[in-house]
């Protein structure tokens, strides 16, 4: 017999699957929403009306920058998954996700629909992740998890450490670069290759944060000279460092993104 919904949230705990949660609160009319690439799957969830209405949507991995302004929106929260777990807490490969917004709905059927319903009836930011801890819950015991998802996760940690070449990750972890590659694509949503390209995007923009010497920031980051970066990030942001700094900063609001290894905590921001 299937565990009660009570009974499965009693022993499942979301925490430890959570890397940040983002409270998006408009400014003038407009949630705005910046997403680098990287290799995180997010649950998004938007106040619709003034509260009346919302909708729930998971927004797969991506290799392009995510720019959007949508209108009405009273508040969004996001809630951002680590890598590799998207099939036992969503049901469905990340691959099915990369680069893709989907409704929960359309994942989940009714219970997408009925998790809406319970969020727009919260008041308060731990009681939205309840409810979202509860509703996944009571779906994780019908997902089998590969193998391939561990060997996913453990990749994940040895590139966000500094590891940037795929042979020497499979190498490291006893398989065929091959094989990582599947594996990895599989749970996280994109190739390997692709994700420590993201990693050091990512690691830049940090840097960043506090210095424009780009040389020194290209350096430090892991690039192999200034060009190589700014080509890099033109590729991949669709907009120079420089550009990208601006459009943060007439946003008021700086979100250097995942944390790699110093990921795992809550932390809350409000935009706007």
């Amino acid at each position: 017999m299937p565990p009660t919904l009570d009974a499965a949230a009693a022993t499942f705990s979301l925490s430890r699957f959570i890397e940040d949660v983002h409270v998006l609160v408009p400014a003038a009319g407009s949630a705005r929403y910046d997403r680098l690439p990287d290799g995180r799957t997010t649950l998004v969830f938007r106040v619709i009306e003034e509260g009346r209405t919302g909708d729930v949507s998971v927004v797969g991995p991506r290799m392009r920058a995510l720019f959007k302004n949508p209108t009405g929106i009273a508040r969004a929260i996001v809630l951002q998954f680590k890598p590799g777990w998207s099939l036992p807490l969503l049901g469905v490969a990340a691959s099915a996700l990369a680069d893709r917004i989907v409704a929960l709905e359309d994942l989940w059927g009714r219970p997408g629909s009925d998790l809406c319903l319970d969020l727009l009836a919260t008041r308060t930011l731990p009681q939205m992740v309840d409810r979202v801890s509860r509703a996944i819950a009571a779906r994780t015991h019908r997902t089998f998890e590969p193998s391939s998802a561990r060997l996913a996760r453990r990749a994940v940690h040895l590139f966000e450490r500094g590891e940037a070449r795929v042979e020497s990750v499979a190498e490291r972890l006893g398989v065929t670069a091959r094989h990582l590659r599947r594996a990895f694509t599989e749970s996280v949503g994109i190739g390997p290759k692709d994700f420590a390209r993201t990693v050091r995007l990512q690691r830049a923009v940090r840097l960043a944060a506090t210095s424009q010497d780009w040389a020194r920031i290209a350096a430090d980051a892991g690039y192999y000279d200034q060009a190589h970066f700014i080509t890099d990030f033109r590729e991949l942001v669709g907009l120079t460092p420089g550009a990208f700094l601006k459009r943060v900063g007439d946003r008021g609001r700086f979100d250097p993104g995942p944390r790699g290894e110093d990921g795992g905590s809550v932390t809350i921001h409000a935009a706007g």
